[in-house]
Formats: C-alpha cells, structure tokens, sequence
C-alpha cells in the first residue's frame, strides 16, 4: 500500500490525527527502563489513539549499539496497521542519498522519511523515486533559528518569495509520484496557512505542538484539509514524558487521547 493511502486508512480507522512521536531521551527514562521496554509500554499505552508513529534517529543513534537494536525492536512492536515515519532528515549527493534511501526503507522499512532539501532535488530523487514511500520535505521548520534562512526573501518566477515558500512550490513540482508532503512548524502559524493556501491538497506534518508551544486549534484551523493524509499533528515530548515514574505509560495514555480528541473537536 502506497503511504499516504495507508496513513489516510489509518486516520479514519482511528478517528485521530495524532502522530506520537517516539524520542526516548535517556536522560529523562524512568529508572531501570531501556529505550526498547519504555518504548514498547508507550506503543501499547497510544497506539488506539494516533494514526502514526515518528522515530527520531538522533535519541538512537545517540545510545549507540543499544539504541540501534531497539531502533529495530521498535520498528517491530508497532501494529502494521500503523505507518512508521524516520525522522532522519536526510539528504546528500546522489550516492550517498540512495544508500540512506535504502538503510531508512529498505532495511529498516519505514513507511516515510524527512529529508531536507538544501542541496536540492537530485540530494532526494532516491527517495522520491520509491513510490510506495512516503517523503516529508523540511519546509518551515518550528525551531527558533528556522529564520536564519527559511525567511529570507529571493526573487523567484518574477515574484519576492521566502525560501521556504520556494521549497513548498519545489515539492509540488517534484511530486509527480503523489508521495511528498511538507514539515511545516506549529510556531509559524501564519506561514502555515500560508502554505496551505497556496498547496491545499500537499500533506502536512507538523511539530511544535506542545512542549514547543504551537497553538493545537490554529494549526487544525490554518492546516486542515481533505486530502488524504492531509495533516497529522506530531508531539513526542509531551505525550511520552507526560509521567516520570512507574505510571509512565499510563501517563501517555491520558495526554495521548486527550489529544486525539481535542484534535478531532478542533476538526
């Protein structure tokens, strides 16, 4: 199944748009937990209420060996009902971005994966190119120093464009293939909106709701659309730190379905 197929089944079947990002932090892991036990009571705590998991490479490969097995575990707990996504934002010259390619899909077999776009298409292609596969382009991102390039203003077609408008349209030229979508920051609602107007049918992911302060309702108000796989909402932090102690996953549980469902009345 194609990915944006899969993630719209999903999203009906669950009635969320919730992505539980799972970014086992060590350092904040209740004691005597390793990334794969934690990991694996916070899949079965959520996994009723989101419609996607997102994995950032970062808090694996920081735990070296063990975080590479329990990057695999991990992979293998989650139902297969639910799309997987790498957040790996990857992207280099052509070889070495087709050897990604096949670590992130073919070995690990994610469903999607971020990539970022500053070396432009041929740094993608091999992602692109695997049809079944899901491509989330860095587009305005919800980190401070976002700005530092994605906001500064080019001539682009005749007209005074930001970059990261460029690389929206960018990605709308290069998805012939129907599997692209954008990551676009819950903290620049405005540029959000602005994205979707200009691209109402392109897949949304976005971060920054939560522990990075993103308005939940603006973004369902500025984001929402009806295409399929339209927009997912990630939160990682708040969801899967929501409890310290023993209760950890039970914690999870509450945040995650309360969001489900102030998503699904905000929708």
């Amino acid at each position: 199944m194609r990915f944006f197929d899969k993630l719209d089944a999903r999203i009906k079947a669950s009635k969320s748009i919730l992505c539980v990002g799972l970014d086992p932090d060590v350092s904040k892991l209740p004691g005597g937990i390793g990334i794969a036990e934690f990991n694996r009571e916070i899949i079965a705590a959520t996994a009723d209420f989101c419609c996607a998991y997102k994995l950032n490479f970062a808090f694996y490969e920081a735990a070296g060996i063990e975080g590479a097995n329990a990057l695999k575990d991990t992979l293998k707990m989650i139902p297969g009902d639910i799309p997987v996504i790498a957040d790996a934002k990857r992207a280099d010259i052509g070889n070495t971005s087709r050897a990604y390619a096949v670590a992130i899909f073919d070995y690990f077999r994610f469903d999607a994966a971020t990539v970022n776009p500053y070396m432009g298409f041929d740094s993608l292609q091999p992602f692109i190119e695997c049809d079944d596969k899901g491509v989330f382009i860095l587009c305005r991102t919800s980190n401070p120093g976002s700005a530092d390039f994605q906001s500064l203003f080019t001539i682009w077609s005749g007209k005074r464009r930001a970059i990261f408008e460029i690389v929206a349209m960018k990605a709308e030229e290069w998805n012939t293939r129907g599997n692209i979508g954008l990551v676009m920051g819950a903290t620049h609602i405005d540029e959000l909106g602005l994205i979707r107007r200009e691209l109402p049918g392109m897949p949304f992911l976005v971060p920054g709701v939560g522990a990075q302060g993103g308005d939940l309702a603006a973004v369902i108000e500025h984001g929402n659309t009806s295409a399929p796989g339209g927009l997912i909402i990630n939160s990682s932090r708040q969801i899967i730190f929501a409890s310290s102690g023993p209760d950890f996953a039970s914690g999870a549980a509450q945040v995650a379905k309360s969001l489900r469902d102030e998503m699904d009345s905000c929708r």
